[in-house]
């Protein structure tokens, strides 16, 4: 299910890492956000770009500054590998 926003939104985008059923943080984890343009941006939580909330629990807040259909993916790597993706969908305003 595809979220939708307002231009000018701040979205949190969110993932949880298990293992065995277990809420477990990965060694390593990388968030990918493409923008309608196609433009890709990268964080991670090693810069301290992706935060961790709680044992596997990791968000970064986004600011949606263009209208259209953004996509994410988070990538856990090391002691959980495991990868998860969504978009979302950004209105174009009435005064944009």
């Amino acid at each position: 299910m595809t979220t939708s926003y307002d231009r000018g939104d701040v979205a949190r985008v969110t993932v949880t890492f298990t293992l065995a059923g277990v809420d477990t943080d990965p060694t390593a984890v990388t968030l990918k956000v493409k923008d309608p343009s196609g433009n890709i941006a990268s964080y991670t939580w090693a810069l301290g770009t992706v935060t961790r909330s709680a044992a596997g629990i990791f968000y970064k807040d986004i600011s949606l500054d263009e209208a259209g259909e953004w996509f994410y993916r988070f990538e856990g790597t090391g002691a959980v590998e495991s990868a998860s993706e969504a978009n979302l969908f950004v209105l174009e305003g009435e005064f944009d």
